[in-house]
């Protein structure tokens, strides 16, 4: 376990570390040159506890969004296999071929591949209303609670899917990372600047608070995109371990249906 974990957040840990190399070597150059000009008092305490304060406020309100992305797939592919087994069941009843369901499984794997940014919005979207035209063709007595319950799955999806848009293109209060980001730069300045006791020790209580918000800086800025799978430098992602389940399932089914006939 703690291989994986150590693997999961390496990025993170080594970003906040050459923050933490720089400030240090900062701090032993300023002590050398006699440049730590500034007194350690309450203030530059103060400083530090306003600092962290205000991670915190970040780090919460990314860790809402993140709760709630994590949702976001199970509900797409509960929609999707409902969908599917709906398409399924209308075909084997007499209400058509199985082209309805070969499209919500290749919806399916459109879908996928939008989270990973190998396809637009706008494509997915059309694929997503092309499904209505098939519907409309296929809308009968016989089968009119199946194609109600595609339909109430498809708005569902579209709602789901714009969520996520939204949340992976627009970043949590971009000012307060602003303010975030300028008041950890000014609070190291001042740990450089400030006359903090004996060099080693001085040294090492500076890496420690640099790292403290360094480290939060990075991983509220990981947070803030729970869908950043198509980015490098992420680690923190929501998984998406139900949308390739009900992918496999579909296949399966889709298998089972072909050797059945």
């Amino acid at each position: 376990m703690f291989r994986r974990i150590e693997r999961k957040h390496a990025r993170i840990v080594g970003s906040a570390l050459v923050v933490v190399a720089v400030v240090v070597a900062l701090k032993a150059g300023a002590h050398a040159l006699g440049w730590e000009v500034l007194s350690l008092n309450a203030l530059l305490s103060g400083l530090v506890a306003a600092d962290v304060f205000l991670m915190g406020f970040l780090l919460g309100g990314v860790i809402a969004d993140f709760k709630e992305s994590e949702k976001l797939p199970g509900e797409v592919a509960t929609s999707l296999e409902i969908m599917h087994d709906e398409a399924t069941n209308m075909a084997r009843r007499g209400g058509g071929d199985a082209s309805l369901a070969d499209g919500v499984q290749a919806l399916a794997g459109l879908l996928q591949d939008w989270f990973y940014k190998k396809r637009r919005t706008s494509e997915l979207m059309s694929a997503l209303a092309d499904l209505s035209p098939r519907l409309l063709a296929l809308e009968s007595p016989a089968q009119a609670a199946s194609i109600a319950r595609i339909k109430q799955e498809q708005h569902a999806l579209r709602r789901a899917l714009v969520r996520i848009h939204t949340i992976r293109e627009t970043s949590f209060i971009s000012s307060g990372y602003l303010i975030a980001e300028l008041t950890t730069v000014l609070l190291s300045l001042a740990l450089v600047l400030s006359n903090t006791g004996p060099v080693f020790e001085s040294l090492f209580l500076v890496g420690v608070i640099v790292f403290l918000l360094a480290f939060l800086l990075f991983l509220i800025g990981d947070l803030d995109n729970p869908f950043g799978y198509y980015e490098k430098r992420s680690s923190e992602e929501v998984s998406l371990k139900p949308l390739e389940d009900a992918i496999l399932r579909m296949q399966e089914a889709r298998k089972a249906g072909t050797a059945g006939r």
